[in-house]
């Protein structure tokens, strides 16, 4: 019997990478501040460009991925470049190659910038892929969906945090896991390249918005041997980062459209929809993080609203941040401890997310030896309930969920005892509705996830405030006529405010925000879909450091807006 059912679709269209991903030691960096990674953006044209005249439907080539993410800021200094990956993916085999330090541009660098250039034509699911350079995942990627006539994109990265592990010689492993065949036949062509920009200067490590935090790199950049961290006894600061990426092709890809086992609905998890990423160290619980909605670019049954402008960290998988800190007094032992990373919500027994872990250590130089202890572990009641209410034409599923946690320690530093305190306030709400056949597919949710970090001991204690809100607003629907449309909102957004004494010092607010309405003709040939699509993204990024603000639209795949207004 013919069932289009929504989900199936979703199964087969969203992501079909390997689930080699989750196999092998894949550690994972960001910046050290308190939200998001190290700035990522695809490469762009500068804004205010003559829009050009959308054809009636999409057509066998369309405008290349872009976005309006601001791009990379750098110095006016000299620069060295080092090709880290040259090659074509095929299968699932991966890159394997040698990274050998730049020469002539010393061993300090003000900013090293990754750029990623892809190109792929004809037919192709969307891919997930990594880069270790070291063992360390520097980026995780995925790759949008190419026209019959081909389509190039490009993505940098500031990887400047890893700048302990690109000073030596490493081992280079890349993979976009990948399958062409008579009907797939897209061949992923990519070439990385860090270029190093030299100076002796203090260093600033960026973020995507979400802070505006200045440091200098850590002094290690670490991953886990066998699931356990050995730390330099004078760690003064440790900071975890997890790529948490439901992926593979099951339902876990789109775990936010999760039912519990009395609802029918393709997709179930006992528990209901409700993820949190949790890390423990030596069985204490440690970090909780609420994951990212994650759209990839075949996602929500519709490819066609993913051409050009790809969904918020599709291209940029950041990874979630957790301050150790608290725990460094027991790590600075000298002996390795568990490390331990799990998803809350996930069904037993059932595969589908990966979460890679990079550790970041900043030391003291006044000390050999840095001594402290965890003083307090406080977790509140996690909150999870779902109520599925049978109904006829449409099923809903109402679900609240959430979960606190305080940490504390301190660490007795060759400059005093300093006290780090680190809270998180975790919330989600949704409601899912659905009908018969789930022809009719909806999902209405909000994700919190509030952080506070103080750290006391060093003159008037410093404090920073992270409050990340992700949003998601969709239906798609497969009307008689085989015309599938989705409309669908997603939001990433952050404040971030900091002070010391009482007094804020600096603030940033962050909104990048993605609307999509786009319909084809399903169960068809390619060139039967009759597809027509209008996407925008509006970036805006502004605080204490000045403003930004870009704003794209398309139309059947044709860039028609880009405006800046700062």
């Amino acid at each position: 019997m013919r069932r289009p059912v929504i989900m199936s679709m979703l199964t087969g269209m969203i992501l079909t990478a390997s689930t080699l991903l989750g196999a092998g030691p894949a550690p994972a960096a960001a910046s050290p501040g308190t939200g998001s990674s190290a700035g990522a953006t695809i490469a762009a044209p500068s804004a205010g460009g003559t829009p050009a005249e959308p054809p009636a439907e999409f057509g066998t080539d369309w405008h290349d991925p872009l976005t309006a993410a601001p791009p990379l800021a750098k110095p006016a200094t000299k620069s060295c470049q080092v090709t880290v990956a040259e090659t074509q993916f095929r299968d699932y085999t991966p890159y394997q190659g040698t990274y050998t330090p730049p020469s002539g541009c010393g061993t300090s660098w003000s900013k090293v910038v990754l750029r990623l250039d892809g190109k792929v034509k004809g037919r192709q699911y969307d891919r997930l892929g990594y880069l270790h350079i070291g063992g360390v995942e520097v980026l995780r990627t995925s790759t949008p969906e190419p026209s019959p006539d081909g389509i190039g994109w490009s993505v940098e990265k500031d990887v400047t945090r890893y700048s302990d592990t690109f000073r030596q010689s490493r081992d280079v492993e890349m993979l976009i896991g990948n399958m062409v065949d008579e009907t797939y036949t897209g061949v992923i062509d990519v070439k990385v390249v860090l270029t190093f920009y030299a100076t002796n200067e203090p260093v600033t490590a960026t973020s995507s918005g979400t802070s505006d935090r200045t440091t200098t790199p850590p002094d290690r950049v670490l991953t886990l041997q066998d699931g356990t961290l050995t730390t330099p006894r004078n760690s003064e600061r440790i900071v975890a980062e997890v790529y948490a990426t439901g992926s593979g092709g099951g339902c876990e890809e789109f775990w936010y459209l999760t039912v519990p086992d009395a609802a029918p609905y393709s997709c179930k998890a006992a528990n209901g929809p409700y993820r949190e990423v949790q890390i423990k160290v030596d069985g204490q619980l440690a970090g909780i993080a609420a994951p990212f909605p994650t759209v990839w670019t075949g996602g929500w049954s519709n490819p066609f609203l993913w051409y050009v402008i790809p969904g918020p960290r599709a291209f940029d998988v950041r990874p979630i941040e957790y301050d150790l800190t608290p725990f460094a007094g027991l790590l600075n032992d000298g002996r390795p401890h568990q490390v331990d990373v799990s998803v809350v919500g996930v069904p037993e027994g059932q595969s589908g997310w990966s979460t890679p872990v990079n550790v970041l250590v900043w030391q003291d130089a006044g000390r050999a030896h840095v001594t402290g202890a965890v003083t307090r572990i406080k977790a509140g009641d996690p909150a999870n309930s779902s109520t599925y209410t049978p109904g006829s034409p449409e099923y809903r599923l109402d679900t609240e969920g959430g979960h606190r946690l305080t940490v504390a320690g301190y660490l007795d530093t060759s400059h005093g005892r300093v006290t780090t305190t680190v809270s998180r306030d975790l919330a989600n709400t949704s409601v899912h509705r659905w009908t018969e056949g789930e022809n009719t597919d909806g999902l209405e949710a909000g994700w919190t996830d509030d952080e506070s970090v103080t750290v006391d001991g060093r003159g008037p204690a410093a404090t920073t405030r992270t409050h990340r809100t992700y949003a998601m607003d969709g239906t798609t629907t497969l009307g008689a006529d085989d015309r599938l449309r989705t409309v669908l909102t997603i939001g990433d957004r952050a404040s971030v405010d900091a002070s010391r004494g009482g007094r804020r010092t600096s603030w940033s607010r962050f909104d990048d925000t993605y609307t999509g309405d786009a319909t084809y003709t399903a169960n068809v040939p390619r060139d039967q879909r009759h597809a027509v699509g209008t996407t925008k993204e509006r970036y805006r990024l502004y605080g204490s450091a000045g403003c930004y603000d870009r704003e794209l639209a398309t139309v059947q795949g044709v860039l028609t807006e880009d405006r800046s207004r700062c």
